[in-house]
């Protein structure tokens, strides 16, 4: 029962707010329920005003011009409740209050109206006997208005009462059904609270959405993932990058140490100067392509550049060690220009890593390709080394990790060029993959066409 705890405030503005939407409906009905039923009781009365005068005005006799009262009525249709008055004199009269006396009398000198004796809780009806176009005198009808008045106010207070009545089952019914309702949400709060920051493993997992607070869970849940996603994202960033600059800056400090230990010629101090050079590149090179990958992963609009001018930049970047290790490195020429559909310098660290690994592994040759296919753009290098085995295709892109065919002389990289470029293509929406066919090493990298 903890979960009903939480949240407090929101379950009391829930429920003030059914309440206050309950009690305006029940004060609309309950006063349009008594407007009409007040209607309907003055008519009553007007009614039987009417019939009251009718029966009277049915039961007089005109004798020579004069009215005249039968000396027995007719007890179905009078009932004493009524004045008759010909000219200035009064031919009969009921047992009533003097209030009401004298309203009859001055309704008897005027048409046909009513008025209401507000001392007496009585209406008065008149109307004048005209025969042959001369006015003989009036009747006068009086109904009272007390049993319509205690009919008015026993239905006012019955539904106050109902209304009151009503409103507190509603408000009960309603508690218990927004606390039923937020049960599921004061569970969520819990399981989140319970939640560490590092702790992104954690779901609600309620199911297929089916409802608000299911689809609430379920959009929770994804924003759970792509933050769990996010924080891998950062790990492994920040893995490969202290895996990626531990050796440049290891040769750097060791090159540092060593000139200061020891004395030194000009070409061993060149040779060493030139070996920092050579490890803070390579540390530059490495943060572009991190930085590179992290900025195309998180901004999903991309520019576009020129394949071939693009393949011939990431070759010329390998310039120096293509030159130390005597291999050439060739472009292919393209029939018609293509474009892909990424940054140029994008593409050139996606390309420039593997140009690297030709000339690291090739003997005397690193090819490069170029070829537009169904919207895709194909970059192939293609070295006469050693090549692939069939078990390392996907190993050597993980970070760290060389092929057998690698040597001492090979060259001292960390192993993580083809782990970089292929994750910086794949962020770009392309990929990189690798051939064993034992003929030499051949990579694929396929990046969107523009």
């Amino acid at each position: 029962m903890s979960g009903l705890r939480a949240g407090p405030g929101l379950r009391r503005r829930l429920l003030l707010s059914v309440l206050a939407a309950v009690a305006i409906a029940l004060i609309v009905l309950i006063a349009g329920f008594n407007l009409v039923l007040q209607g309907r009781l003055r008519h009553e009365a007007d009614s039987a005003l009417f019939a009251r005068s009718s029966a009277e005005l049915a039961a007089l006799h005109v004798n020579s011009g004069r009215l005249s009262v039968p000396e027995v009525h007719d007890a179905a249709a009078l009932d004493g409740q009524a004045w008759v008055f010909s000219g200035h004199s009064t031919l009969e009269h009921p047992r009533a209050p003097s209030a009401n006396e004298r309203a009859a009398a001055l309704l008897a000198t005027g048409g046909r109206r009513s008025l209401d004796v507000a001392s007496t809780h009585t209406r008065l009806y008149a109307v004048p006997v005209v025969i042959g176009g001369r006015r003989l005198g009036a009747v006068v009808a009086a109904v009272s208005l007390r049993p319509y008045e205690r009919t008015e106010q026993t239905a006012l207070i019955a539904s106050i009462v109902l209304g009151f009545t009503v409103l507190a089952i509603v408000g009960v019914a309603a508690r218990l059904l927004i606390a039923g309702a937020l049960r599921p949400v004061a569970r969520m709060t819990a399981q989140a609270a319970a939640w560490s920051d590092a702790d992104t493993g954690g779901r609600f997992d309620l199911g297929t959405p089916r409802d608000e607070l299911t689809q609430l869970a379920a959009t929770l849940d994804g924003l759970l993932d792509r933050i769990a996603r996010s924080l891998r994202h950062e790990q492994r960033f920040s893995a490969e990058l202290s895996h990626e600059l531990r050796t440049p800056l290891t040769n750097v400090v060791a090159e540092a140490q060593y000139a200061l230990r020891h004395a030194r010629t000009s070409q061993e101090y060149r040779a060493g100067y030139e070996q920092i050079v050579a490890s803070a590149q390579q540390m530059r090179r490495t943060l572009d392509t991190l930085l590179a990958a992290a900025r195309v992963g998180s901004q999903p609009a991309r520019g576009t550049g020129d394949a071939a001018t693009v393949a011939r930049t990431a070759a010329s970047g390998c310039a120096a060690i293509a030159a130390q290790r005597g291999i050439e490195v060739r472009v292919g020429r393209l029939p018609a220009p293509v474009r892909v559909g990424v940054d140029a310098d994008i593409a050139e660290r996606v390309l420039a890593p593997l140009i690297e690994n030709g000339c690291r592994y090739g003997r005397q040759k690193v090819a490069v390709t170029v070829e537009r296919d169904n919207g895709v753009v194909r970059f192939t290098v293609a070295d006469d080394g050693p090549g692939i085995a069939a078990d390392e295709r996907e190993a050597i892109f993980e970070p760290g990790r060389r092929g057998t065919a690698n040597e001492p002389s090979r060259g001292d990289g960390a192993g993580l060029g083809l782990a970089l470029a292929r994750r910086l293509a794949r962020a770009a929406g392309g990929d990189v993959e690798a051939e064993a066919n034992g003929t030499g090493g051949r990579f694929t990298v396929a990046l969107p066409a523009a």
